[in-house]
């Protein structure tokens, strides 16, 4: 079990909390230019459906996310999902959506 250490973190013009993986601390926070900001971080450029996949995220983050769930979201499927978010699709879209890091990524 690790302690996350916050440090402040302007994003889009906004101080936030962040811990030591860059995650938001407070996902109330959120903004689309923040997950903007956080995308261009991880060399993606948002298009329509990475914010269909977002919302989606966002509105089930409380319900304990998995690749397989998103890939039968409706919204896109699995390999559609590596192919918006490449590198680690789940903790990469989990971190441009706001949310916290799912137990599921180390």
């Amino acid at each position: 079990f690790k302690i996350s250490i916050m440090a402040q973190k302007t994003i889009a013009g906004v101080n936030l909390e962040v811990t030591d993986e860059g995650y938001l601390a407070d996902p109330t926070q959120w903004t689309e230019e923040i997950a903007k900001e956080i995308a261009k971080e991880e060399n993606i450029e948002l298009t329509e459906k990475h914010f269909e996949v977002i919302n989606f995220i966002r509105a089930n983050a409380e319900a304990g996310l998995t690749i397989r769930k998103i890939g039968k979201s409706g919204i896109v499927d699995i390999k559609g999902f590596y192919g918006l978010f490449p590198g680690g699709p789940l903790k990469i879209s989990t971190k441009i959506a706001g949310i916290k890091k799912p137990a599921s990524c180390v």
